[in-house]
């Protein structure tokens, strides 16, 4: 619109002559207006000389000045920050791009954002300007804030390009110098920086800076003195960030002229990159206490260095070992110098670390690899070490300290060299206890005759001798044990060794279980003769020498012994008495057997041998014709001993008394009392035929008949035949003849089901079944014996169907035999056996109370030894682990420490080490995983499990480094193990997280 009213037409009328008079007046006027509000914009009110702008620019027709008008508005729009100044700017630059003012309002707006610290909206304005334009003095400005602004925006090259213009420039020269120095700095140009900063005029100005960059510098280049004289002075004039910074280099820079007690308060004052150190930082000040002597603020600064993998971290760690070895921590020690020795930085120092490290693991022991395999592997690695000899004396020496028997072994069986052959045979030895401790007796037993091919060491070869013997023995192989004993015994080492005590009764034991009684009795005997400290041993060397004696008909000699034991008042003070009754009836003293079965019976009651000490009690009336008191001994068993196997015996022995005494009513009463309550049982048959002969004395036949027709176990007709069928089979049985025995009782068992003798049959063809390894055929023929009433096979068939399912781990089927089996046996071992293995079914059943109820009941059995005692603690440890009851759990495995062996004693240690690291007893603690690993080392398991605790001590003893390389150590070495290196990963997650928070090395 307004350029179309400049070309209005040439002619002029006389009016129009007049207007523009008017109007040029106007102009003049409008102006004046423009002059004020110019005078207003170089005075700097730029509100007021926006306004009249706006208003000379609405009344003022002229491009020029609308054109300089809308300049000044925008550019004051810039000026006072105004939000639509951009726009009006560019409004400005589109609508008069002819203006001559164009350039000059991309350099004022340039400026503008340059002094409100806006470089890249600055440079965005600075990029239209056309620098020819510019004078002298607008150029100098113009390169230097571009300079600048792509140095903020930290593009260098370009600031150095800009910056580079104006270096020699009066007003903007020193500046230029200075910022092109700190590029030159930053870009590790320390010559270039040091000549800028020289030639910076106004130094005062720009003082703070330059000390800290030459400073840093002067380190940087190796002048560490010019670097402290730099940097002190300057320290006292510097923020906080600048202090920081400065005490690293002052730190640092004594720390390299070997200045360490200067060093330490200086690195100390250094708070790190964004509040953290790095490893770097830690080993330097670390290094510094160490050189002071002052090991134990070494060792805090050094094991601050988590997961290092460099020179530094190689430098600390062997260091952190020398000052734990300053301070006597050798474990802590150990860890040190197998991190240094495993990294190749520095050769010397990895090749010492491992020297330490081996030395260590003889003095101490090794919880990641076996001592003998460190010791090997370094003189491998050495060769030529002038410790050679020194390190392959320990190796020999480690195959036995070291306790780790099995990897020990290993080793030993590779290299089989002349001077291995000493510590081969400890190590089979040794090796051999360990299997027999943990009940793996064929294992053992060849690794006792390995050590005996030896006879290195003569007294390595008596014990040898000796566990040869007692794991024979196990294996119930009684000829071979005895040799055994008898050579041990015959060995000129043999008294020196702890097993020579008992050899006698060893010895005797083996007669006894051969049935050589005569001999079993002197050895005994002998045994008795020197004992003075074993109080159990000698109770039951005394109860075994009444044994041999009653067996072999001496029977003044056996009561002998039998009251020495009752004198204890130990261990089966009843099977004593018992036996010592019993053999006063052998001698013609029935008055004496009386009156010790009667005292036996009333201070007994609960005993195992109760109902047979009032049954033969009742025994003893009859020979005495005193058939009263035997009928009351027989109803007082009958009546308080119901499960007792004698009750069908004293029943029969009631009716064969009043059968005698012609009572025919009350005999023939108590025959159908036994036939009704026992049938298939011998008494049964007995009663049977006593009873015919009742009723034909009687001329009751018929009566007899109708009622053996009820009997379903009686068939008169094929009496005979099943008699003499038994008779053929029981003969293979008992001439053991096991495969023609199966064949012939399983004829019969055929044949006749309900035969006379069918719980004889069904017992003896599961027997033989079992002899033959046919387990599972013997199962339904042990299961019709106990289905019977109770007989003298049920309780061996109760064994040996339990032990049956035992096998095969069905605890289900072996369960409700075991229970039957604890409430019928008469044997305390059968007892005993039941009670173990009940308690051992619930646990894996997870049925934690009963499995505690069996533990308990087994433990309070004084006559338990010491490994079924083992196996009830640690059900009691592990039940409680399982029901959250630590109090329990800790008890339980306290006491199975003073009693465990092998695997056992390592479970019960680690959980002792686990509970002190709960109560915060972390020294403690790691005491006994020490223990752990030296003495168990053969159980990796839980001495994986025992590292994971001592790392959580570690770290409670704020000992990181520790901590984190144990478990990195455990989660490398112990992959056989996932739920342990689950445990590992997840507890080094959490230290890493938590050391990261001051360590910057640390990578979470």
């Amino acid at each position: 619109m307004r350029i179309l009213k400049k070309s209005l037409p040439f002619l002029v009328p006389l009016y129009a002559l007049t207007l523009s008079a008017q109007q040029s007046a106007i102009y003049t006027h409008q102006l004046k207006d423009f002059d004020k509000a110019v005078a207003l914009y170089n005075d700097k009110q730029y509100q007021a000389a926006q306004i009249l702008f706006e208003k000379t620019k609405s009344e003022n027709q002229d491009m020029e000045v609308q054109a300089d008008c809308a300049y000044y508005i925008a550019t004051s729009a810039v000026k006072l920050n105004q939000k639509n100044a951009g726009e009006l700017m560019e409004d400005f630059i589109e609508d008069y791009p002819t203006s001559t003012k164009q350039n000059q309002a991309y350099v004022e707006v340039a400026q503008h954002n340059f002094s409100q610290g806006r470089y890249k909206e600055a440079l965005e304005w600075y990029d239209k300007v056309d620098e020819g334009s510019l004078g002298n003095t607008d150029r100098d400005r113009y390169n230097f804030q571009k300079g600048y602004s792509y140095f903020s925006a930290g593009d260098k090259k370009n600031a150095d390009k800009y910056l580079l213009k104006v270096k020699d420039s009066k007003e903007y020269g020193s500046q230029a110098k200075y910022y092109l120095g700190f590029m030159a700095y930053e870009g590790d140009d320390y010559k270039k920086a040091s000549q800028y900063f020289e030639q910076v005029e106004d130094k005062e100005k720009y003082s703070e800076k330059m000390s800290y960059f030459q400073a840093d510098m002067a380190f940087k280049e190796g002048q560490f003195q010019k670097a402290i004289d730099l940097g002190v002075p300057q320290l006292p004039k510097s923020d906080a960030n600048e202090k920081s910074e400065l005490s690293k280099i002052i730190g640092e820079s004594y720390f390299n002229l070997g200045q360490y007690d200067k060093a330490i308060p200086y690195l100390k004052n250094y708070k790190g990159k964004k509040g953290k150190w790095s490893n770097t930082d830690f080993y330097q000040l670390g290094y510094a206490y160490y050189k002071q002597g002052d090991y134990e603020n070494a060792i805090t600064e050094f094991n601050k260095i988590i997961g290092g993998n460099d020179a530094v971290a190689q430098n600390a760690y062997y260091h952190l070992g020398e000052s734990y070895l300053k301070t006597n921590r050798k474990q802590q020690a150990l860890n040190a110098f197998k991190n240094a020795s495993e990294m190749e930085f520095e050769p010397k120092i990895q090749e010492d670390a491992y020297l330490n490290y081996a030395k260590l693991s003889y003095e101490i022991g090794n919880p990641y690899q076996s001592v003998p395999e460190v010791l090997g592997n370094f003189i491998e690695k050495y060769p030529a070490t002038p410790f050679k000899q020194e390190i392959q004396n320990l190796l020999i020496d480690s195959y036995i300290t070291s306790k780790n028997y099995t990897e020990a072994l290993v080793l030993l069986e590779k290299n089989k060299s002349p001077e291995n052959r000493a510590a081969y045979q400890k190590v089979t030895f040794y090796r051999g206890m360990e299997l027999a401790t943990d009940g793996r007796h064929q294992e053992a037993l060849a690794l006792f005759k390995k050590s005996l091919a030896e006879q290195r060491t003569p007294r390595i070869t008596a014990r040898a001798t000796f566990w040869k013997a007692e794991t024979e023995y196990n294996l119930d192989q009684f000829n071979e044990a005895l040799i055994s004993y008898k050579q041990f015994l015959g060995m000129n080492e043999a008294k020196t060794t702890p097993e020579y005590k008992n050899i006698h009764y060893n010895i005797a034991y083996a007669y006894f279980k051969l049935k050589e009684y005569e001999q079993a009795a002197k050895h005994f005997g002998d045994y008795v003769a020197v004992n003075k400290d074993d109080k159990v041993r000698l109770n039951d060397a005394l109860l075994r020498l009444g044994d041999s004696n009653f067996v072999t008909n001496k029977y003044w000699p056996a009561m002998e012994a039998y009251n020495k034991a009752i004198d204890m008042k130990g261990i089966d003070a009843d099977y004593a008495l018992f036996q010592k009754g019993i053999s006063y009836g052998f001698v013609g003293r029935n008055e004496k057997k009386i009156e010790d079965l009667t005292k036996f019976v009333q201070t007994y009651p609960k005993s195992k041998y109760a109902d047979d000490a009032l049954y033969e009690l009742g025994n003893t009336y009859v020979t005495e014709k005193q058939t009263d008191k035997a009928i009351q001994s027989y109803d007082r068993l009958i009546a308080e001993y119901k499960t007792s196997s004698y009750v069908s015996k004293s029943i029969m022995r009631q009716a064969l008394i009043y059968y005698n005494a012609e009572k025919d009513d009350q005999a023939l009463a108590k025959f159908k009392k036994v036939v009704a309550e026992f049938p298939n049982t011998p008494e049964a048959m007995e009663a049977v035929e006593t009873a015919r002969l009742i009723y034909v004395d009687n001329g009751r036949t018929d009566e007899y008949a109708a009622w053996v027709k009820t009997l379903t176990f009686v068939d008169i007709s094929d009496a005979d035949l099943d008699n003499t069928a038994f008779e053929a089979a029981e003969k293979q049985y008992l001439q053991n003849n096991t495969k023609q025995a199966i064949s012939s009782l399983s004829s019969y068992v055929s044949k006749f089901p309900n035969g006379i003798s069918s719980l004889k049959a069904n017992f003896y063809l599961a027997q033989s079944y079992y002899a033959d390894g046919l387990e599972a055929n013997a199962i339904p023929h042990y299961e019709f014996v106990i289905s019977k009433p109770r007989s003298e096979f049920t309780e061996q068939a109760l064994v040996r169907l339990a032990d049956i399912h035992l096998k095969k781990n069905d605890y289900v089927k072996a369960i409700p035999v075991l229970k039957r089996l604890e409430t019928e046996a008469d044997f305390p071992q059968n007892v005993t056996f039941a009670q173990s293995n009940l308690m051992k079914g619930y646990y894996e059943g997870k049925d934690y109370a009963n499995a505690v109820v069996y533990a308990e009941k087994v433990l309070a059995n004084s006559k338990t030894e010491d490994r079924v005692k083992s196996d009830a603690q640690i059900i009691v440890a592990r039940s409680a682990i399982k029901t959250n009851d630590e109090v329990k759990a800790k008890a339980a495995y306290a006491k199975l420490l003073t009693i465990a062996k092998g695997e056992l004693a390592a479970e019960a240690m680690y959980y002792d080490a686990y509970f002190k690291n709960k109560e915060g007893k972390f020294d403690a603690s790691n005491t006994v995983v020490q223990k752990l690993s030296k003495d168990y080392s053969g159980y990796k398991y839980f001495g994986a499990k025992g590292l994971v605790v001592m790392a959580k001590n570690y770290y409670g003893l704020k000992d990181s480094y520790q901590a984190t390389y144990i478990l990195e150590s455990v989660i490398k070495n112990f992959t056989a193990y996932p739920d342990v290196v689950q445990e590992a990963q997840t507890e080094l997650d959490t230290i890493k997280g938590e050391e990261a928070k001051r360590n910057s090395s640390i990578q979470n």
